[in-house]
């Protein structure tokens, strides 16, 4: 079977994780370039040939809307410079909690952002830790769904925590909390929360044993920091000993910074998957990369090699 040549390429976001992953493979970034208009559209180019090579297009789509349809335009392009496949690299696939319709009268956008990379002309999609993980039935191609388990495990077992219990901050999570408290063969607590609106949480209370516990909070993204925030500190005025979170996609919009660093949490785990502001305290954070993991799946995928024994569950 013919393999055709690899490149690597970023969008602008997400070059200072592409470059790591490109580093760790053993290669590097292509040449590529945006020129940007006065008015805010821009276009990106390839500025080296493409024609019969395995592209592979490194780029989360967090906020603004600008980190898709650059990834998007990239696609297209590579597309039409006749390469063999296109590959988007997606570690953070925005929109994913817009996976159903949970009230009348709204879109799912996780399904439209399938429909419109493939518009594009993808061919495959690589991604870690989807919201939800019927997403991937929104594809009628191949998507490759990495978890950070493999990287968030072994760390928490280097912490040797004595007593220590896995925690989901909603009932949604409770099947992820599951499988980490499986395999660290620790006890499960699920928050039960009631929301007033999207990211207001009016009432929490705990369901399992927390008192004298250290409790590793679980989620796949941190978005405003409301609901880990109050779990945390639940959690202490229940008599937890300690409390620490692990989230996959550290989106921390507005107040998150700030109720992290006023929260009872003493640490937070994430991944590099989205960059943390520079301009942020960030002495409660610890950045765990990805870019290893993401390097040893791109070089299966390319070499048809299969995959599911590099997760851990």
């Amino acid at each position: 079977m013919a393999i055709h040549k690899l490149k690597f390429f970023a969008c602008r976001e997400s070059r200072y994780l592409a470059e790591k992953i490109a580093r760790s493979y053993g290669s590097e970034l292509g040449d590529s370039s945006v020129l940007d208009f006065s008015d805010g559209e821009f276009q990106p180019a390839y500025n080296e040939s493409i024609r019969g090579c395995t592209v592979f297009i490194i780029q989360s789509t967090f906020p603004p809307a600008d980190n898709l349809m650059e990834l998007l335009l990239m696609i297209d392009a590579a597309h039409r410079a006749s390469a063999h496949r296109v590959i988007a690299v997606m570690p953070y696939f925005g929109w994913a909690r817009q996976d159903r319709k949970d009230r009348p009268r709204v879109s799912i956008g996780a399904k439209l952002v399938a429909n419109i990379l493939r518009a594009a002309g993808v061919d495959r999609i690589m991604t870690m830790d989807l919201h939800a993980d019927q997403i991937q039935g929104f594809f009628d191609i191949p998507v490759d769904h990495l978890y950070a388990s493999g990287i968030f495990v072994p760390y928490i077992k280097n912490l040797n925590l004595e007593n220590l219990s896995v925690a989901a901050p909603d009932m949604g999570g409770a099947k992820r909390a599951n499988a980490y408290a499986q395999y660290l063969n620790a006890p499960m607590i699920i928050c039960h929360k009631q929301r007033e609106k999207a990211n207001v949480v009016a009432k929490m209370t705990a369901i399992g044993d927390v008192e004298g516990r250290d409790i590793v909070i679980l989620d796949d993204m941190i978005d405003t920091a409301g609901t880990i925030t109050k779990a945390a500190n639940m959690f202490m005025e229940k008599g937890a000993r300690s409390v620490r979170a692990a989230a996959t996609h550290p989106l921390l919009s507005g107040p998150a910074y700030d109720r992290i660093n006023d929260s009872a949490l003493s640490e937070v785990m994430v991944t590099d998957s989205i960059p943390l502001r520079k301009d942020a305290d960030l002495h409660k954070f610890t950045v765990l990369g990805i870019a290893d993991m993401f390097a040893d799946v791109i070089e299966r995928v390319h070499n048809y090699k299969e995959i599911s024994s590099r997760f851990i569950f």
